[in-house]
Parts: C-alpha cells; sequence; structure tokens
C-alpha cells in the first residue's frame, strides 16, 4: 500500500508495451524493442540516444553500459550495470546522485536498422538476452 506499482482499482501495470519504430522522413528506419518492465520507458529513449545524438554503431548501442533510476522504489538511487567505468560512477556521484549496484543485467533489445540507399538490412541483438540477429 502507499507504493506507486501497487494493485488498486483503476490502475495500469507500470511498464510499455515494447515495441517502438523509429521513422524518417515518412519512412520506417528502424523497428526495435526493448524489454525489462521498468527500463522499458529509459531503455527506449538511451537506445535512441545513443543513435541519434551520439552517432554509434546499431550493436555498440545495444552493448553499451547502463545507468538508470531506480524508479520503482521512489528513493531516487540510480542504479549501474557492473560495467559502467568507475570514473563515470565516481562523477555522477560528484553530481550528486547516489550509486547502486544493478543486481543483474538490466534489459534486452533487438533492433533492425533499414538502410534505404544500400538496400540492406541491420540487425542486432542485446548480450543481456537470449538472441541474435541473422539474415538470409
Amino acid at each position: 500500500p502507499g507504493h506507486p506499482s501497487c494493485v488498486a482499482p483503476n490502475k495500469r501495470p507500470l511498464h510499455t508495451i515494447i515495441p517502438g519504430m523509429l521513422v524518417k522522413d515518412g519512412r520506417a528506419q528502424m523497428p526495435f524493442g526493448v524489454m525489462g518492465g521498468h527500463y522499458q520507458a529509459i531503455g527506449h529513449a538511451h537506445l535512441l540516444t545513443s543513435l541519434l545524438d551520439w552517432n554509434m554503431d546499431l550493436q555498440y548501442a545495444l552493448d553499451s553500459p547502463r545507468v538508470f533510476p531506480n524508479v520503482l522504489d521512489l528513493d531516487l538511487l540510480v542504479q549501474a550495470e557492473s560495467n559502467v567505468p568507475e570514473y563515470v560512477l565516481a562523477d555522477l556521484e560528484r553530481r550528486g546522485h547516489q550509486m547502486i549496484s544493478a543486481a543483474r543485467p538490466v534489459g534486452g533489445a533487438q533492433a533492425i536498422w533499414i538502410d534505404w540507399e544500400e538496400g540492406v538490412l541491420r540487425g542486432a541483438s542485446d548480450p543481456r538476452k537470449d538472441g541474435m540477429a541473422i539474415g538470409y
């Protein structure tokens, strides 16, 4: 009782439906999905930011370490996967964030980048989940 995710009448679960679609100039650019309950919405934003703002390769974007707020407990803690570099954790703590180590890998994602100019599909699969990108 009192927790934002407690079961109660007229409430909806805290998650999104997994699929996402990036569209550019009216055409599909990348179907993708991020799994992980409370990480899903953050994961969608994380993936898109990695690709569009940081120009990361699709697989590298899925492989990269994750840092995210612990939204379920409202304790303002920030979770970090074990492969986040120490200097990043130290900088976040210096900025006032209370860091904790994520108990297990966070989320999982798959995506297909549609390269309309080259006429190819580039797939990527998150190593945190069972899956792979294959083609024919």
